[in-house]
This record gives C-alpha cells, sequence and structure tokens, in this order.
C-alpha cells in the first residue's frame, strides 16, 4: 500500500470514527477516536482466529506506517506549531519559572523515580528488564504529551493561569525528555558509555539550538509576513515555517518540536500585533485549528490500530496496569516538590498539585519513542526488553488518556470548590488592605 493510499484509508476512517463517536459515544473527539479504533483493532483480532488471513492483511498494512517517524518527524512538527501559534506568550511569561522547573528538574527527578520503581515492581512480578531498560521508560513516559493535554484542556475549563503552567509545561518538556531518552538508549544499544558531559553538550545543543533556530524562523517568517497583504501567502508562509522549519531542524540536529514551539509562540503573538490584517488573521487561525483537528484525528486513529501490533501476554498486561499508579506517583512527587517549594515565594491556585499531577497525560510521543527503540542491538543481539516496554508504554498510554482524560475535569470542579488562593502575588496595597 502506497503513501497515498494509507493516507487515505486513515482519512477515511478519522472521518468514520469522527461520525460514530459524535452521534453515538459523545466522549472528547481524541479519546472517542483512539477507543473505536482499538475496538475496531480487537473486532479484527477475534476475525483472524476464524480467518487468519485478515488479520494477517491488516497487520502487514499497518506495518507500512512507521508510526514512529510519523509522528516524530512529521505530525509533531504541525500538531505543536498550531498549539503554540494559539498561546498569550504574555501569559505563558508569567508563568516561566515554574514551567522551566516542571520540564527540566521535574522531568529527570520523574525518569529516575519510574525507572526505579519499575524495576523493583516489574522483578516482584518475574518480568526480567534491565534497570537501563526501565529508566528508559521512566524517560519516555516521564513527560506529559503536549497534542494529549491540549486536546483535553480546550475542553475542562481551567483557570487561565493553571492552563498555561500545563500546557507550558507540555509544550517544553518533549526536549529534555528526548535527549535523555536518547543517551540512554546509545548506552543501551552499547554505542556509547554513560558520559555526563557529552549528554549536557547534547543538551543544550538540541534546547538552545531548538530555540535559537524557532526565533530565527519566526523573524525570517514575520519580515516576510509585513511585506505582504494577501492571506493565501501568508497561510503558505506558516506552514512552509511548521513543514520546511521542522525538517532543516532534523537536518541541524537541533529539538525540531522545540523550534516549532518557539517559531509559532513569535508568530502567533507578534504578527498578530500589526503584521496580518484581521482577515489574514481569521484564515490563520480557521486553517490552523482545522489543520489541528484533521492530525489530531489521524493520530489518535492510529494509537488505537496500534493494538494490532502489539503482542500482549496476561503478565506483561497486568504489569502494564500496575505501572501505570507508579507513573502517576512519580508525577506527583516531581510536582509537588517544586511547586511546595515555589509556593514560599509566589502563590498557586488551591489544588495546583493535584491538577498539575491528574492532568499531565501521556500520549503518542511516549509510543512512538518507544516502537524507536531497536529490535536488535548493533551486534545482532535482540533486545527481548523492546516488546516488554513497548507494551507496557501502550497500557500506560490507553489508561492515561482514558481514565485521565475523562475525570480531569471532575478533579478540577473538586480541587477548586470553595475558596481559592489567588495566582499571582496582590500589588503592595491591596495586599496591606486585606491584613
Amino acid at each position: 500500500m502506497d503513501i497515498f493510499q494509507l493516507s487515505a484509508a486513515l482519512l477515511s476512517l478519522a472521518a468514520v470514527f469522527s461520525y460514530i463517536n459524535h452521534r453515538l459515544l459523545k466522549l472528547p473527539t481524541t479519546i472517542g477516536l483512539m477507543l473505536i479504533a482499538m475496538a475496531s483493532s480487537l473486532l479484527i483480532v477475534a476475525i483472524g482466529e476464524i480467518f487468519p488471513v485478515v488479520a494477517a492483511r491488516a497487520r502487514d498494512h499497518l506495518a507500512g506506517v512507521d508510526f514512529s517517524k510519523t509522528l516524530m518527524q512529521g505530525m509533531l512538527g504541525f500538531l505543536l506549531f498550531a498549539a503554540a501559534l494559539h498561546v498569550n506568550l504574555a501569559e505563558l511569561a508569567k508563568q516561566r519559572a515554574v514551567i522551566a522547573v516542571l520540564a527540566t528538574a521535574g522531568v529527570l527527578a520523574s525518569t529516575l523515580l519510574v525507572g526505579g520503581m519499575v524495576y523493583v515492581l516489574l522483578g516482584a512480578l518475574g518480568v526480567e528488564v534491565k534497570l537501563l531498560y526501565c529508566l528508559l521508560f521512566g524517560a519516555l513516559i516521564s513527560p506529559t504529551d503536549p497534542i494529549a493535554v491540549l486536546g483535553i484542556l480546550k475542553h475542562v475549563g481551567a483557570p487561565k493561569q493553571l492552563e498555561m503552567k500545563i500546557a507550558g509545561e507540555s509544550l517544553f518538556n518533549d526536549g529534555v525528555a528526548v535527549v535523555a531518552f536518547i543517551g540512554l538508549l546509545e548506552i543501551a544499544a552499547g554505542s556509547a558509555a554513560f558520559d555526563m558531559s557529552r549528554l549536557s553538550l547534547l543538551f543544550l545543543h538540541e534546547t538552545i539550538g531548538g530555540v535559537l533556530f524557532g526565533f530565527a524562523l519566526g523573524f525570517v517568517a514575520l519580515r516576510m509576513l509585513r511585506t505582504v497583504d494577501d492571506y493565501k501567502v501568508e497561510v503558505l508562509i506558516s506552514l512552509a515555517v511548521a513543514a520546511g522549519g521542522y525538517a532543516l531542524a532534523y537536518t541541524l540536529h537541533v529539538s525540531g518540536p522545540i523550534a516549532m514551539v518557539v517559531a509559532g509562540l513569535f508568530i502567533g503573538n507578534e504578527a498578530r500585533a500589526g503584521a496580518m490584517s484581521e482577515k489574514t488573521r481569521e484564515h490563520l487561525d480557521d486553517f490552523w485549528e482545522l489543520m489541528d483537528e484533521i492530525l489530531n484525528a489521524v493520530l489518535f486513529v492510529l494509537i488505537g490500530l496500534e493494538l494490532l501490533i502489539v503482542h500482549f501476554d496476561g503478565r506483561t498486561l497486568l504489569a502494564g496496569l500496575l505501572v501505570f499508579p507508579v507513573v502517576i506517583l512519580a508525577r506527583f512527587v516531581a510536582v509537588a516538590v517544586p511547586v511546595s517549594l515555589m509556593r514560599r515565594s509566589r502563590p498557586f491556585t488551591r489544588g495546583a498539585i493535584r491538577i498539575l499531577t491528574w492532568g499531565g497525560l501521556r500520549g503518542g510521543v511516549s509510543v512512538a519513542l518507544a516502537l524507536s527503540i531497536p529490535t536488535h542491538l548493533a551486534g545482532g543481539e535482540p533486545v527481548p526488553e523492546r516488546e516488554i516496554v513497548l507494551t507496557i508504554t501502550y497500557v500506560v498510554v490507553v489508561v492515561s488518556i482514558v481514565l485521565q482524560g475523562l475525570t480531569i475535569s471532575s478533579v478540577l470542579r473538586r480541587s477548586l470548590a470553595g475558596a481559592s488562593e489567588p495566582e499571582e502575588p496582590l500589588p503592595p496595597v491591596q495586599a496591606q488592605a486585606g491584613s
């Protein structure tokens, strides 16, 4: 099946599943599409028990879609650019300290906590996985998924400042997680020894390079936008930034996700301030909102269909279900410690720790990273841990999207019930008047 046929099939499935969800299930779009796709996968498996050729052909077609490359080297750039385009930079800047801490120290702390606890848990279950691969799992599962998080946040009505913390962290924490993942994967594959200085340089090159490259993209695009007043040309320029910029970032070995977030923020805020007419802003918003919805639909259909190629058995399925609360516990610690320390200098919304913990959904990025683990080492030795890590990752992601996605609204309401603390410090005169 060629790329056009695959794209046509995925778009058609996304349209049919969206219709079914809208008419019957009425769930949030991302959750509904994923569940319908999973149900379809299970149906194909059941039919395959009677007609094996059906399941075999379905798996062959799905194998033609490299999920890891499709997301990490394609769709992610468009999705992050579309998300950042609508984020208010001034509001985001107010939360920069919290976002920076959670997206760096929080991810690294969670990686270590998840890796250590999962190693102990799997050992107790009799599942043999080396500590290094448990840490690898910790690195790929610790960052909150920007696509899943932002897709759910659209519908929950969180306070703006708290929404900025959750959204900002999910937009920027990929850089840290990917560098940690790459470093651990190189060590696991035997292609490099642990070298903290090399990993630090890799992190700086990826993240700082991504930020600078994103600013450069945004600046060039902004200069171009200011010299034309034709919405078709301006939309095309934004599309070139998301597609060409993301591809060039990979060529330069800087963080494509971070570059797209920075470029999207820059264009979305600076261009709106004077480089675009009202007509262009409307067309740009409509175009990227539609692009976001279509790609999200296809992505979550793909996540559901991946069930066909994930190899389950009772023990690894149980392990995945038990690992989920471990991931949540690690997330709680990684959030509670820095937030508790920062409360001394700035107020937080009532229930912020609980909401930040439960609002940190995992999604397609984690599955894509798990799929990128090679099946064999450089010397040709098989990597049995890959299937275990992939299965556990898939279970955790599905449970996270469904359980956290469907309950975050109620958690939000309960956490914000009653009196709440101000999000930002009061001005000195007001603070004295109230004392």
